[in-house]
């Protein structure tokens, strides 16, 4: 892990990528972002809109699928990645924590953390180390370490899943949809902890999020999805000012915040659709 400092190096650049399932279906036209060492960027729009393949292409999780990537470049610290498999791209330092948590029911909550250093070979010290590292920014998985991980809340099983994450010692944590299901205090702890990972670890998290009022105050900086296309991009702080993103995703306009019934025609008044 990193010194938890943000530089202006580009550590993940996914350059113009089309993806296309079951060889007729086209997901992604031509996605392109970037992700800065030690930063959080944030990948956000609604259900459906791209995220999750977006970031399954990073990961190379979409031959499961039948999902592959036709056009464009995925590229990490240099490196085309493209055509690795997933464990080697894990031993690269990338890790996805998957939407809705995925963890192992049957095992206890430590047991599904250390489940996340099973590729490493630095010894029982380090891992050990690490573990201790992990119940410093979720104290209540210390608290419920022995207990079997499907009886855990849905707030105790986001903190494992990442936490397991962070056993694999990444440098880059792809985060699908943290605040899914979660009481809105709970999501709001799950996003202090990935500020306190990203600063204190300097790990880099691409996150994908359709709760873009948290996002934006957390990440540094941010690009936006519609029907697989990039639709706008900027830092978190341009996109929390832009008077279109305030209106359609934020709910509010300069005339106020608008209803649920103003918004939800909002397809015909966009000028990036138009």
């Amino acid at each position: 892990m990193l010194d938890g400092v943000k530089s202006d190096e580009t550590l993940l650049e996914v350059n113009n990528i089309e993806v296309i399932y079951n060889h007729v279906i086209l997901v992604l036209k031509g996605v392109s972002l970037t992700v800065r060492q030690g930063g959080i960027t944030a990948l956000l729009g609604g259900n459906g809109a791209g995220k999750t393949t977006t970031l399954k292409a990073i990961s190379n999780l979409l031959h499961s699928e039948r999902g592959e990537v036709t056009k464009g470049s995925i590229v990490y610290k240099g490196e085309r990645v493209q055509d690795l498999d997933p464990a080697a791209l894990v031993k690269k330092g990338v890790i996805q924590v998957m939407e809705g948590r995925h963890c192992f029911e049957h095992l206890t909550v430590e047991e599904n953390l250390l489940t996340g250093a099973y590729t490493r070979r630095d010894g029982k010290a380090a891992v050990a180390a690490d573990l201790e590292m992990v119940y410093d920014y979720f104290p209540r998985l210390k608290e419920r370490r022995k207990s079997q991980a499907g009886y855990t809340s849905g707030g105790e099983q986001q903190m494992v899943a990442i936490g397991r994450a962070l056993m694999s010692r990444p440098e880059t944590i792809l985060l699908d949809e943290p605040s899914m299901g979660l009481a809105p205090q709970l999501v709001e702890q799950i996003f202090e902890i990935v500020k306190a990972v990203n600063e204190g670890e300097g790990v880099s998290f691409l996150l994908a999020e359709q709760n873009t009022n948290v996002a934006l105050r957390y990440a540094h900086q941010g690009y936006i999805l519609e029907n697989g296309r990039v639709v706008m991009e900027g830092t978190a702080q341009e996109l929390r000012e832009n008077p279109d993103v305030k209106e359609f995703y934020l709910g509010v306009s300069d005339e106020g915040r608008k209803s649920f019934r103003d918004v939800r025609s909002y397809r015909r008044r966009k000028r990036w659709l138009a």
